[in-house]
């Protein structure tokens, strides 16, 4: 087991949590958190770009202009790509650009991004992630008590519909329930806080 501090909301030590060095400790495999990076990013893609070709252009099928006899070079359709107004040769088509890793692989690279953050001193815990009212300086005042500088998610276990409100206005923070725990949120945010009831759901979920 790990030891790790939790502070108070004025980021006084209050006591030590012990984490499983499974997941807090392991070893980094960076290959395997840029495999699933990737993935993310591929399946964010919406695949919508579109051209249309010859045979999807509507322009007239006829002939512009008889084959000999009009010292023109030959044309069988306006619909060429050559012609302005033509299809788009190998244009893009819609896609889907989402595929999948194992779920052995996304767990393996969120282990890695929690040790990272851990190892880089990144990872912050909290008693209780309370404020009274959804307000937007609130949390901005928790940040600074916190001593959080830079971009901060909140990984929070089940509603906590005051926090989630007041945290909508700030571009640099956002909340991130654990299921939807995931290595890019972990790699672009500098600081992850959570509380203890939140880092006991991460162990079930990678365990």
């Amino acid at each position: 087991m790990l030891g790790l501090d939790v502070v108070d909301a004025k980021n006084n030590v209050i006591k030590s949590a012990s984490v499983k060095e499974d997941i807090f400790d392991t070893k980094i495999k960076e290959y395997l958190v840029h495999d699933v990076v990737v993935m993310q990013l591929a399946n964010r893609r919406r695949g919508t770009s579109s051209a249309k070709g010859r045979s999807e252009v509507n322009m007239t099928g006829a002939k512009p202009w008889r084959q000999k006899g009009m010292g023109r070079a030959r044309a069988g359709t306006s619909r060429s790509p050559l012609w302005r107004g033509g299809g788009v040769i190998f244009g893009p088509a819609p896609r889907d650009f989402s595929y999948k890793v194992p779920k052995k692989v996304k767990k393996a690279a969120l282990r890695s991004a929690l040790t990272d953050k851990v190892r880089n001193h990144c990872l912050k815990i909290v008693d209780k992630l309370e404020i009274e009212e959804p307000k937007t300086r609130l949390v901005a005042s928790l940040l600074k008590d916190l001593d959080i500088k830079g971009k901060a998610v909140f990984i929070i276990s089940g509603e906590n519909r005051n926090l989630e409100l007041a945290i909508r206005n700030l571009p640099y923070a956002k909340t991130l329930s654990v299921e939807g725990l995931n290595v890019y949120d972990l790699l672009y945010y500098d600081t992850v806080v959570v509380t203890e009831e939140s880092l006991s759901k991460i162990e079930e979920r990678l365990l």
